[in-house]
């Protein structure tokens, strides 16, 4: 009698765990596929926008690509909130310009859903416009440009949620 008590709990413990392991590779095989080509392609997409505003010296159109508590740090030091860089800092500044153009422009983008990780890398040149009434021409400035940016993935929309950017002159060896 001991033998079959054994036998039984042998075959109903088997049969408990065939069905929890079935179970789990039944989630498993419901869990969404996640294409890292077109993730990479909406994420590079929503950084294209942001780089195409700033050289078109807009703002207009940015504010949906970043979370609303989306942060912003820029050499060294913190802006705030998106809302916050571009009411007093970015906005502003762009008024000054008179062209602003991203070249050696490179992006890396890792996707770990629902994150994205981006780098990019770039020099970019500015022309600040002349002095009104002045005879001169915009001042240039180069610089050697690198950002960093986490996105985030909510309801199948890639939004901004950190960006930090820093750089130094062009001319620079380092």
């Amino acid at each position: 009698m001991k033998m079959k008590t054994i036998i039984f709990s042998s075959v109903l413990l088997f049969s408990i765990t065939s069905c929890s392991n079935s179970a789990d590779s039944n989630k498993i095989e419901e869990a969404e596929v996640v294409d890292i080509k077109v993730e990479t392609e909406a994420v590079t997409s929503v950084m294209k926008s942001y780089k195409d505003a700033i050289q078109n010296l807009t703002t207009e159109g940015t504010v949906e690509l970043f979370t609303e508590e989306a942060t912003v740090f820029e050499s060294g030091g913190s802006e705030g909130t998106y809302s916050d860089y571009v009411s007093h800092h970015l906005g502003p500044e762009l008024d000054y310009f008179e062209s602003f153009t991203f070249s050696d422009y490179e992006i890396e983008v890792e996707i770990d859903m629902p994150y994205a990780f981006v780098t990019e890398t770039y020099i970019y040149t500015i022309v600040v416009k002349p002095e009104e009434g002045s005879d001169e021409e915009g001042r240039e400035i180069k610089q050697k440009g690198v950002a960093t940016s986490d996105l985030k993935n909510t309801d199948g929309k890639w939004k901004i949620t950190k960006t930090h950017s820093s750089a130094r002159s062009a001319n620079s060896s380092h």
